[in-house]
């Protein structure tokens, strides 16, 4: 896969101070994507960060009941509308994470209020706690959340990486592009087997 162009980004291998964030696998997102391989790798990429102690954050999208983190004049506006029929309060099936993906009880889970993992969400806040230097990327989708959140973490000076394996988009023509000629600007690409191989050999 593709390494960043500078220089000081950090490569594959398990640096000090990582975390894995896994990122909207949750049911009204991830059922969509059932059968693509993107669950298990996602699930892979976990259990090589707990075998490797590197923490696990949990990252899904929900809001209050009526959604009052919604104005009228919001892109979000629609989810509220559908409110009946898809369901994205916290205590929705939808906003649930995936079973394939259960996370263990040390490990946190963030609710988000748009579409970087950052964004109405104590993220930042939480990533001070294991003095995080590093983040991991595996999410759906990767033109929504994959993307925006890697933009906010490079303007906060995180060094990243993108799984792109265990990353999903509707449409594989902008999943490639994002991947092959955008994330390399920013972050390291690589797979999951290619990075649990360097926490190994760590």
């Amino acid at each position: 896969m593709t390494a960043p162009a500078t220089e000081s980004r950090e490569t594959t291998g398990c640096a000090a101070r990582t975390v894995l964030l896994a990122m909207d696998f949750q049911h009204g997102i991830a059922d969509r994507f059932a059968g693509t391989g993107v669950l298990e790798r996602a699930r892979a990429a976990v259990e090589a960060a707990r075998d490797s102690g590197i923490p696990v954050v949990w990252v899904r999208v929900a809001f209050r009941p009526c959604y009052p983190e919604i104005a009228p004049t919001s892109g979000f506006a629609g989810i509220s509308a559908r409110a009946g029929e898809t369901g994205m309060t916290e205590d929705s099936p939808a906003t649930a994470l995936h079973e394939a993906l259960a996370p263990r009880p040390e490990e946190p889970v963030v609710i988000k209020r748009r579409i970087s993992a950052f964004t109405g969400s104590d993220l930042e806040v939480l990533l001070r706690g294991p003095q995080a230097e590093s983040l991991v990327l595996a999410g759906i989708s990767t033109s929504g959340v994959v993307l925006s959140t890697l933009r906010q973490a490079a303007d906060l000076d995180f060094r990243l990486t993108v799984l792109a394996d265990a990353c999903a988009d509707p449409d594989e023509e902008v999943h490639r592009v994002l991947t092959q000629k955008v994330f390399p600007r920013q972050a390291t690409v690589t797979t999951v087997d290619e990075w649990a191989e360097g926490l190994t050999g760590a």
